[in-house]
């Protein structure tokens, strides 16, 4: 069992196929179902039930994968440790966000976080909420942003704060006023979200529908747009509304394109929380990045 096995194997079973890890790891399909073959001769079983182009993890596999996540960041953990203790080393600090959040306030503790560690390189990945997660237990990244909390108890998740949200009308919306007391006024809109994960009840794509019922709402026409630039220029065309936060469209507020509504019966707000891996290296960098996303994100979720 070689740590090249077991990271074609948590990879193939992230992607959920052959073809998907091939393009991740950069090798080609036959490179990792050889890998794939190798760790099942070493194991004595099969790890994935075929059935044509689908795949699914076996019971063992199933058994095997959090350890094999949990080797894989081990050696990235110790890596990141012997970078950590040599003389003069600039390092890198890798960060996971969800690209919304990446979109937002977090540029303005990045910078201020260069400023005291100038050495040291940010590597910055936007996914979603899972795979924030993913990132994060795998060791590949140190810290995570994401929404919501994850229920892995492999994994440590701090909140840093709520953010109220608004619903977002393109500027010659029919209505006009900055506040309203339900969504009935925007029961004939169609709308834009967030795709919503099955493996996830609380992800800020089930907000949308959570709300709509809670106004009675039924039947909303819902198109999912996985790209929140992409929702914002939908709006601005016409081609819909959406609920988010209203530091997501500063820019477009200000030049008028855009309109924020706040509605007293949206009582949701959507969580930032910062993960970690339980018992994973805590580096200098990644200790005071820590820090000053604890105090300076609650004051800019306010703001």
């Amino acid at each position: 069992m070689t740590l090249d096995e077991l990271n074609a194997f948590v990879t193939v079973a992230e992607a959920g196929g052959f073809t998907k890890a091939s393009t991740i790891l950069h090798r080609s399909q036959p490179a990792i179902s050889r890998r794939i073959e190798m760790l099942e001769k070493s194991v004595g079983t099969a790890l994935f039930e075929r059935n044509g182009r689908h795949i699914s993890l076996t019971r063992a596999g199933q058994s095997l994968l959090p350890f094999a996540e949990e080797a894989l960041a081990a050696v990235q953990d110790g890596y990141r440790a012997v970078r950590e203790s040599v003389d003069n080393a600039d390092g890198t600090l890798t960060l996971a966000v969800v690209g919304t959040i990446a979109d937002s306030y977090l540029v303005d503790v990045l910078r201020a976080f260069q400023i005291d560690f100038e050495a040291v390189g940010v590597d910055l990945r936007t996914a979603n909420s899972r795979e924030v997660s993913d990132l994060v237990r795998r060791g590949e990244t140190a810290i995570g942003l994401r929404y919501f909390e994850d229920a892995d108890p492999r994994l440590e998740c701090t909140p840093l704060g709520s953010e109220r949200l608004y619903v977002i009308v393109p500027a010659d919306h029919r209505v006009r006023s900055r506040q309203r007391k339900d969504l009935k006024s925007f029961s004939s809109d169609r709308w834009l979200a967030f795709p919503t994960a099955r493996d996830q009840p609380e992800s800020y794509g089930s907000l949308l529908e959570a709300q709509l019922a809670a106004c009675g709402i039924a039947d909303p026409q819902i198109t999912t747009v996985d790209s929140l630039t992409a929702q914002k220029r939908l709006v601005e065309a016409g081609f819909g509304i959406a609920l988010m936060p209203k530091r997501n469209v500063y820019d477009e507020v200000r030049k008028g394109t855009l309109r924020l509504v706040g509605v007293d019966a949206v009582t949701a707000q959507l969580p930032v929380v910062l993960v970690e891996r339980r018992g994973g290296l805590r580096g200098a960098s990644s200790r005071a990045l820590k820090e000053l996303l604890l105090g300076r994100v609650p004051e800019l979720l306010d703001s």
